[in-house]
């Protein structure tokens, strides 16, 4: 009896599908059960699959595909319709993929394999199937979208992981899972979960030639499907004794495979019984791709951050040792994109003279290779400044040094590149500020290229931006002169150094930008200032050893904790070690550095009265080449009397100093200097402001004539101080007045 003879009493077909001719061969069994004629017959490819249903025809291909990529046999479940779209009946088809290597080196496949009608379960019977379609098939595409998402948006291994172990899969969900990773040629587990601690011992670093199932994995890069413990036992009895222990029932081991290369296999085991049917291998080996992807991106990510961090490391110094008198915080947040480097830095350079540097600056661009003239620069300048020179010659070098480091593209001498990337060699600046401090007096010496200005937070919390006078930005102009402005920190005032990231991050410009930090600064101070208060009233019940200070002075703010929150006023809060919304506003680098001088403390446990409130005080200098910066004064001014009771008053301060600088830059030779304190508490204080100047002439007063345009100084003085006066030095004079504060008085009542 021939076999097509026995193959056809039992409703069994044979078929040969020829992928590269698109023709199908059917014996007469085979046309029979797909509606055609009962007899041999060679067909085109459509002709077959228009006799599918076009659903389970889209799910045939996914089940072919998975077949040839394991070398396992195809099986699925068919309907056959007639030409009227009827359902003639379900059959189940078997073939084996055969892959056939065409002359022009591309590989097609033959199926070959057997068709058998099936019956359907009828109503009320507990005969079960896995059906191609229906409420299953829809489950897993939903699990299988919500498993790519959440495993797309892992950033590192562990979050991979943790994924990995929270996926619910659709009517089979494993309990154990774990991770291998390829070293070498050695098996090591990456991860775990549904097992105790120490219980990947055996597995953590196991030869490839090892009798197990991940190592064959790894070898062949074919997955290996063990529904029952005997196929385990039966198929690898060296390493069942390790897997018995676990009381599990099924295994499926499935290779990890990225861009061709298997880096792993991931295990997924069961405590209840699996057949590993197409539709579950289809589901788990492409929860296997998913996942080789996401680890692969993760080490990727990892290696990246690893080298971010090394390199700011290597990059952003460390502040050095306490300075007695001085307490110092800095921060860095790189921008979002790419490795998270860029061109802000910061530095604190012991000089030869026992005083110290604080260095802030910017290189253009945020990408490694303003980072990397970040680096040169920085080591630049602190060599520049270790030789011992003043900070206008410091910035002149450096300025020299950079320009020279920028060679255009124009004087390359390998011409039209050779063969380097074009923006290697395009010029780049950077902003600098350069502060020289003595740590004993708080005399501070800045020299600023193209920089924001520093801004002084004083005793009692007032905020003011220090003018300082500037030079182009570095590599510019090889041979730029950096003039230098000196002014004292005070005791209980802090200094902050910043780059434009930290004030125009968030859509702001540089007037926006300073009063949002203006009010951080603010607000911490005022915080501060109740506690210490507060301690002070404590004081009298139960003295702390080193709580009390002099009288007119605020204990600094925790500098740290005020860095914190000028970052977080940008960002948010530690926005910039997450993701989100929050972290998508990280637009440019920023560098912060926070300069406070201590108060001078009374003793420790000394009982002090309600602490008075200190002087408000600010010192400037006007040379006789920069009269623009008059205009600088005035803004000074206003900051300084923000709060003050009368407007009036500030707007008749603010007169008669422009009045008094303006007449040292006209009739003497010198440069005006011009200190300004306000003394007393709120609503009741006195302004003294003097500027002095190194002429011995002294102002008297004129008769100006209607349409003249001087000579009016000493009458406006007259007007509005309350009181004014004439100092003669040694070598020079003081010119002073003084106003008291007073509530604006009312308008007189109209009778």
């Amino acid at each position: 009896m021939r076999t097509e003879d026995v193959l056809a009493a039992i409703a069994t077909g044979l078929w040969r599908w020829d992928n590269a001719s698109g023709t199908v061969t059917l014996d007469g069994e085979a046309a029979r059960l797909l509606g055609l004629p009962a007899e041999p017959v060679v067909l085109p490819e459509v002709a077959v699959r228009s006799r599918f249903h076009p659903v389970d025809w889209n799910e045939i291909n996914g089940i072919v595909n998975l077949a040839v990529a394991e070398g396992t046999l195809a099986e699925a479940r068919l309907r056959i319709m007639d030409v009227d779209g009827r359902v003639l009946r379900t059959v189940r088809s078997r073939s084996k993929p055969v892959a056939n290597r065409a002359p022009d080196g591309a590989t097609d496949y033959e199926l070959i394999g057997t068709i058998q009608e099936i019956a359907e379960p009828q109503p009320g019977t507990t005969a079960a199937h896995t059906p191609i379609t229906g409420d299953w098939r829809r489950s897993r595409e939903a699990f299988l979208l919500d498993a790519g998402r959440a495993l797309a948006e892992a950033r590192s291994t562990a979050e991979v992981l943790r994924v990995a172990a929270s996926l619910s899969m659709p009517g089979f969900s494993p309990d154990g899972l774990a991770v291998f990773g390829v070293a070498g040629d050695r098996l090591s587990i990456i991860g775990h979960h549904g097992h105790d601690p120490g219980d990947e011992g055996p597995f953590s670093d196991m030869p490839l030639e090892t009798d197990y199932p991940a190592a064959e994995v790894v070898r062949t890069g074919r997955a290996i499907y063990l529904p029952t413990p005997e196929d385990y036992k039966r198929r690898f009895p060296a390493s069942w004794p390790l897997a018995q222990r676990f009381d599990r029932v099924s295994w499926a081991f499935l290779p990890l495979i990225v861009a061709g290369r298997t880096m792993g296999a991931w295990m997924a085991a069961f405590k209840h019984p699996a057949s590993f049917s197409p539709d579950e291998r289809s589901v788990l080996t492409t929860v296997a791709r998913m996942l080789a992807q996401a680890l692969q991106r993760a080490v990727v990510a990892e290696s990246e951050r690893e080298l971010t961090t090394g390199l700011q490391r290597s990059m952003m110094p460390q502040l050095g040792p306490e300075i007695p008198g001085m307490r110092i915080a800095a921060r860095y947040v790189p921008t979002g994109g790419g490795l998270q480097v860029g061109g802000d830095w910061y530095d604190m350079i012991p000089l030869p003279s026992g005083r110290f540097a604080l260095v802030i600056g910017d290189v253009q661009g945020h990408d490694v290779r303003a980072a990397g003239l970040m680096g040169q620069l920085r080591i630049a300048v602190r060599a520049y400044a270790s030789e011992g020179h003043r900070p206008d010659a410091v910035l002149s070098r450096a300025s020299r040094f950079l320009a020279g480091l920028c060679s255009s593209p124009e004087s390359d001498p390998y011409g039209d590149d050779g063969g380097r990337d074009s923006d290697f060699l395009s010029p780049r600046f950077a902003t600098c500020l350069y502060v020289e401090c003595d740590p004993r007096t708080g005399m501070l010496e800045v020299a600023r290229a193209g920089h924001p200005d520093p801004a002084i937070r004083m005793a009692d919390g007032t905020v003011l931006m220090r003018p300082t006078a500037g030079g182009l930005p570095l590599g510019i102009v090889p041979d730029t002169d950096y003039p230098t402005t000196r002014f004292t920190l005070e005791p209980g005032e802090t200094m902050m150094l910043c780059t434009d990231g930290l004030i125009e991050t968030g859509g702001h410009d540089l007037d926006t930008g300073w009063a949002r930090l203006r009010a951080v600064l603010e607000s911490d101070a005022h915080e501060h200032k109740h506690a210490h208060e507060n301690a002070h009233e404590n004081a009298y019940d139960a003295p702390v050893p080193g709580a009390a200070t002099a009288a007119g002075h605020v204990t600094p703010p925790h500098l740290e904790r005020l860095a914190d929150l000028l970052v977080q006023a940008v960002h948010g809060p530690s926005s910039h070690h997450t993701t989100g919304p929050l972290a998508d506003r990280r637009e440019d680098d920023i560098a912060v550095v926070l300069l406070c001088r201590e108060s001078t403390d009374r003793g420790p446990g000394t009982a002090l009265p309600h602490p008075a409130r200190p002087v408000r005080r600010t010192v400037l200098t006007v040379a006789q080449v920069e009269p623009e910066r008059i205009a600088g004064v005035r803004q000074q001014i206003r900051e300084l009397l923000h709060d003050w009771a009368d407007p009036d008053q500030v707007d008749s301060a603010v007169l008669m100093v422009s009045e008094m600088v303006t007449n040292v830059l006209t009739h003497t030779d010198g440069d005006a200097l011009l200190v300004a304190e306000a003394v007393g508490e709120l609503g009741a204080r006195r302004l003294r402001i003097e500027v002095a100047d190194g002429s011995d002439e002294l102002p008297h007063k004129r008769q100006p004539g209607e349409m003249s345009s001087s000579g009016r100084g000493v009458l406006l003085m007259e007007m509005l101080a309350d009181a004014w006066g004439v100092d003669p030095r040694g070598e020079g004079k003081s010119i002073w007045f003084e106003l008291h504060e007073q509530s604006k008085t009312d308008a007189d009542p109209v009778f």
